[in-house]
Order: structure tokens, then C-alpha cells, then sequence
């Protein structure tokens, strides 16, 4: 974890709500899974989001413009600076892992671009399940094609299989040894109760992003663990639901 300022490179609308922002400065090596704390102007606390790519003292994070915040970093312009944390938590471990699954539930998908490219310097090309709610929700189509074999469904059918995620790896027939999700939690909660061999990253509501607070414990079978510190990724087969 690294306490630094950082200046926005771009900041690019990719959907109606859906943008991407990279920023530069000095930042550590990036694991994929972990995540930054970004600081927003007349916001106290500062806003989490994946990492989605990391290359060149850059990092890219994919955002939704929902709320206060995230609609102020909607505006966001080339040269504006933020204060920020960097290469906070515990990401994915793709140690003995030969054949991949990656899925990921609408902004959840943001993370596993860096995990793709991961498993592609291995010499690994993983299978990339994407679920949005439509056609209009879908983001970084070709740049996830570039790095695998993806597989799409959407809610009400306007994008590949009509479906939720866990329906669509059925009908895909996707086999895999180990998957990697992230995206909203009934999707978590579905594949975790599917198979246990996998790796969920769990979002909850942070207070300091570094583990001081314990404002973002969830509960798993070794009790009360920091979504922040000891996650964001966990094991399918330890988190309570």
C-alpha cells in the first residue's frame, strides 16, 4: 500500500454511465484483484475501485457514475491531480491454476482485464464470461477478446445468451479447475454455492481503505475478516453468506 498523488491521463465515457480513468505517478507494482482509494473533492472519505490495468507508472480504474462522487469524477480533466492509495489488499492467486474461468457481473468485469493479462503472460488464455444487464451496460468487449476466449450474456437478451452469469456458464458448457469472479454479490453468492473451487472479490462500503476501522468486515468460516485488508479476493469456500 502506498500513500501518493496521482494526475489524470484521460478520462473516457465508454457507456452512458460506465467511464475509464487512467492516472499516472508513482505506483507500485499492481497484483491483479487489489485496489485504490481515490480522493474526490468535497467528500470526506475516499472512494475504492479495482484496478482494472497497470503498465508504465499508470493505472486504469473503470468506474460507474452513480452517485455524488462518482459523478463529480465524471468531470475529471487531463492534468487534475487526486490523492490517492494504490496497491491496497489481497488480490488473486493464480498459482496451480491451468485452466482459468473469468466472470465478471457488470463494473465487477474491471478487475479481471489485469487478471487476463496476467494469465496470458504465463502463456494461459482464459475463458471470460462477461454479464451485463443489456446491451447498453456492456464495456471492454475487444479489449477482454484480445486477451481470451469471451462468452456474453445479458438480462434481457439484447447481448449473447439471455441470462444471468451462472445460467450462461451452463449453457456455454465452460469447464474450468479453478474460476475467478467478481460482480454483484447474488452472482458471488450463485457460483460460490456452484463450486467451491473458486476466488470471489467482494466490495462493501469502506471507511479508512487500510484496515484501522473494521467498517468493512464480512463474515467467513475463520471468522470476521477486512474486505479492505485481508481481501478484496477470498476463497469461494470460506466466505458466509
Amino acid at each position: 500500500m502506498k500513500l501518493t498523488t496521482l494526475e489524470v491521463i484521460s478520462n473516457r465515457q465508454l457507456n452512458p454511465r460506465t467511464y475509464e480513468l487512467i492516472l499516472s505517478g508513482d505506483i507500485p507494482p499492481v497484483k491483479s484483484g487489489q485496489f485504490a482509494d481515490l480522493a474526490v473533492k468535497g467528500w470526506f472519505l475516499k472512494r475504492p475501485f479495482s484496478i482494472a490495468d497497470c503498465e508504465g507508472g499508470r493505472i486504469t480504474v473503470l468506474y460507474k457514475a452513480i452517485g455524488g462522487g462518482t459523478r463529480e469524477m465524471a468531470g475529471w480533466k487531463k492534468g487534475d491531480t487526486t490523492d490517492a492509495l494504490v496497491c491496497i489488499g489481497e488480490g488473486f492467486d493464480t498459482s496451480a491454476c491451468l485452466k482459468p474461468l473469468l466472470v465478471g457481473g457488470g463494473i465487477g468485469a474491471a478487475p479481471l482485464y489485469l487478471l487476463a493479462k496476467e494469465f496470458n503472460a504465463m502463456g494461459i488464455t482464459p475463458d471470460i464470461l462477461l454479464a451485463f444487464r443489456d446491451k447498453e451496460e456492456a464495456y471492454y468487449i475487444d479489449e477482454f477478446k484480445a486477451l481470451g476466449n469471451v462468452y456474453l450474456s445479458t438480462d434481457n437478451g439484447s447481448l449473447g445468451y439471455k441470462g444471468n452469469a451462472l445460467e450462461a456458464l451452463k449453457y456455454y458448457n465452460l469447464e474450468f479447475d479453478r474460476y475467478y469472479a467478481c460482480g454483484p454479490l447474488p452472482m458471488l453468492k450463485a457460483f460460490a454455492e456452484y463450486s467451491r473451487q473458486g476466488q470471489l472479490s467482494l466490495e462493501a462500503r469502506m471507511g479508512c481503505g487500510f484496515g484501522a476501522c473494521m467498517g468493512c468486515s464480512i463474515k467467513t468460516k475463520g471468522g470476521p475478516k477486512r474486505v479492505c485488508k485481508e481481501g478484496p479476493v477470498f476463497r469461494a469456500d470460506e466466505v458466509i453468506f
